[in-house]
């Protein structure tokens, strides 16, 4: 019997990185996933990976919403609980990185950034609670590692996950009551389309980022995450509750 047999899942940030691995990981795994993602193509592409709509037979809703929208998060929660009803598992994974050197941080990159990284998830987390089942559902809330190391030119990006990270902590004490599991898994570097884009990284020094992976030596890949969050997401993570479980290679060592 697979770990999500039977769970729904509402998923953000599904059409490419964490959130497509991880798609692709919780549907291997029986999940029924509601995914949301303002990439239609990426988001079809994530269907295909795990292994097309037929073969699915109907366990990937693909929804399109831009997340930096109040009223778009909240038409995703509502369709998704119209769909699916119960959600077992609600996995808040999108994100926006911008590196910024501090002299030309301008308050709009700050915003655009937490109307992501924070404002969504916690307004998820509003409107989906009503309907994740006490004693079995769980939170998972994707954070960073550079919420408590120094990473230059991401204080923007860092304050935002910084606030994530908290605000999964003390919701886990709030829920404890009904038993519902809030865990915030904090990746450190991953290669994916987010931290592809030099672009993102201009004018900041980065040459000490290849050189922060003990382990492997290597950044991490979305499967490993994914395989994480599939972790604490299922039966097998019942004992993790409002602790921040890290992905990093031990690069924060």
């Amino acid at each position: 019997m697979n770990r999500f047999d039977g769970k729904n899942v509402l998923l953000t940030g599904a059409a490419s990185g964490i959130g497509r691995a991880t798609a692709v990981r919780l549907l291997a795994e029986g999940a029924t996933v509601f995914a949301v993602d303002r990439h239609e193509d990426g988001l079809a592409e994530t269907g295909r990976l795990a292994g097309g709509t037929e073969l699915l037979g109907g366990r990937f809703v693909a929804h399109a919403a831009d997340l930096a929208r109040e009223e778009a998060v909240v038409s995703a929660a509502a369709a998704a609980v119209a769909r699916l009803g119960r959600v077992d598992v609600l996995a808040n994974v999108a994100g926006v990185l911008r590196v910024t050197p501090m002299e030309s941080v301008g308050l709009d990159d700050y915003r655009d950034i937490f109307a992501v990284n924070v404002f969504a998830p916690v307004m998820l987390c509003r409107e989906v609670l009503p309907h994740i089942p006490d004693r079995t559902g769980v939170i998972v809330n994707v954070t960073s590692t550079a919420a408590t190391k120094a990473h230059p030119g991401m204080t923007g990006y860092a304050a935002s996950k910084g606030a994530l990270l908290s605000f999964s902590i003390s919701l886990a004490a709030e829920l404890a009551s009904r038993r519902i599991r809030v865990v915030p898994v904090s990746p450190g570097g991953v290669a994916t389309p987010l931290t592809a884009n030099r672009e993102t990284f201009a004018g900041v020094d980065t040459s000490w980022y290849a050189r922060t992976y003990p382990l492997w030596g290597r950044p991490g890949r979305p499967e490993d995450i994914a395989g994480t969050i599939a972790y604490v997401a299922s039966a097998d993570g019942a004992y993790l509750n409002g602790v921040e479980v890290r992905v990093d290679g031990g690069s924060h060592s």
